[in-house]
């Protein structure tokens, strides 16, 4: 099982906003509990698709410029972005049916 890789302040804007591809970032906190329940799921939805979407994740504790440059104020938070812009957010853990649908225009 592919672990997904941390991104940092200092990397976000080479490994996110410049990447040729989408990129879902998963900004989490050790505390929060519905992050915990998220992330197994995406660890398989990054194993099936992460050939068409990158996967990293940001601890908004050690992080904290970045989530608040982008309004981050609940977590889990999933963000993706393409060509530099947030192109889809969705916030709060869901089961895994539903992050697929919302993920489909870019796993698809």
């Amino acid at each position: 099982m592919a672990d997904i890789a941390a991104v940092t302040d200092a990397e976000f804007e080479a490994q996110v906003l410049k990447s040729d591809k989408p990129v879902l970032v998963d900004f989490w906190a050790e505390w929060c509990g519905p992050c915990r329940q998220v992330s197994p799921i995406l660890d398989e939805i990054a194993n099936a698709h992460g050939d068409k979407i990158t996967f990293v994740k940001m601890n908004v504790d050690e992080n904290p410029v970045t989530p608040s440059n982008y309004r981050v104020t609940g977590i889990p938070t999933l963000n993706v972005y393409k060509g530099g812009e947030v192109v889809k957010t969705i916030v709060g853990a869901k089961p895994k049916a539903a992050l697929l649908k919302e993920l489909d225009e870019f796993i698809a």
